[in-house]
C-alpha cells in the first residue's frame, strides 16, 4: 500500500497505460481522479472529463482535482497522441494536436499542480516522453519533436522546482501493446496481431511492452521508493533502439 492516503490525477486514464495505472494506484491505497475525453466507464474517486486542447479546462484540471480528492500529491501527465509522417505530410490540424496534447496540456497542468503541491509539503509529477524524443526515428517528424520537447522540460522542473519537495521525472517507452497502437495498425491495412507479435521479434526481450510494463516504472517514479529520483528521463524499451 505504497500510496495509502496518497491523492492522484492522471491524464489519459481511458487508454491503455492510464486504465492500468488507475487500477494500480487504487489498489495501493490511493484515491485518483481522473482526465480523458470520455471518463464514463472509469471507476475513480472523481471523473474529470474534459478536452486538454481546451486551455481553461488545462490550467483549472489540478485545483478542481485537489478539491475532488481532499489535495494533490501526484500528477500523473500520460495523455498522448501520435502523429505519423514527415513534416512535410503534417497539417496544421497535425500540428495542433499533437503540440496541443504533448507538450503544452502537460506545461499547463503542471503549472498549475506545482503551486498546489508546494502548499502541502511537495508531491510528484510524472511525464510520459518517449524513448523516440531522446532518440528521433524515422518518419514521425512531429511526434518526436513533440516529445522530445516534454522530455527537456521535464529536465528543466525537475531542477526548478526540487527545493518545493516537488520531484518532476518522465517515463520514456518505446512501442506499447495499448488499443492506440493496435488501432494505428488496423488503420494502415495491417491485422493488429500480426503486427504487434512482428514488432515484438525486433525487440531484444522478445516483445513489445505491454501496459503493465510502463505503469510498474510511473508507480515506482511516484513513490517514495524514488525519493532521490528527479529531473530523470527513464527509458523502459526492453533493450530495444529506436530506428
Amino acid at each position: 500500500m505504497r500510496f495509502e492516503g496518497k491523492k492522484v490525477l492522471i491524464t489519459g486514464a481511458a487508454g491503455g497505460i492510464g486504465a492500468e495505472m488507475l487500477t494500480r494506484f487504487r489498489a495501493e491505497g490511493a484515491r485518483v481522479a481522473v482526465a480523458d475525453r470520455e471518463t464514463g466507464g472509469l471507476e475513480a474517486d472523481a471523473l474529470l472529463p474534459g478536452d486538454l486542447l481546451d486551455h481553461a479546462y488545462a490550467d483549472r484540471l489540478p485545483g478542481e482535482a485537489a478539491k475532488a480528492l481532499g489535495g494533490l500529491d501526484i500528477v500523473i501527465n500520460n495523455a498522448g497522441v501520435i502523429t505519423r509522417g514527415a513534416v512535410t505530410e503534417t497539417s496544421d490540424e497535425d500540428w495542433s494536436l499533437s503540440v496541443g496534447v504533448n507538450v503544452e496540456a502537460p506545461f499547463r497542468i503542471c503549472r498549475a499542480a506545482i503551486p498546489i503541491m508546494e502548499k502541502t509539503g511537495g508531491g510528484a509529477i510524472v511525464n510520459t516522453a518517449s524513448c523516440w524524443g531522446l532518440r528521433p526515428g524515422p518518419n514521425h517528424a512531429l511526434y518526436c519533436m513533440t516529445k522530445a520537447a516534454i522530455a527537456s522540460l521535464t529536465q528543466c522542473m525537475g531542477m526548478d522546482h526540487a527545493h518545493q519537495g516537488i520531484r518532476i521525472n518522465a517515463v520514456c517507452p518505446n512501442e506499447v501493446n495499448t488499443p492506440m497502437l493496435r488501432s494505428g495498425f488496423a488503420r494502415r491495412g495491417f491485422d493488429p496481431d500480426s503486427a504487434v507479435a512482428e514488432l515484438g521479434r525486433t525487440v531484444p526481450l522478445g516483445r513489445i511492452a505491454e501496459p503493465a510494463d510502463i505503469a510498474d516504472v510511473v508507480l515506482f517514479l511516484a513513490s517514495d521508493e524514488a525519493r532521490y529520483v528527479c529531473g530523470t528521463l527513464l527509458e523502459v524499451n526492453g533493450g530495444k533502439p529506436v530506428s
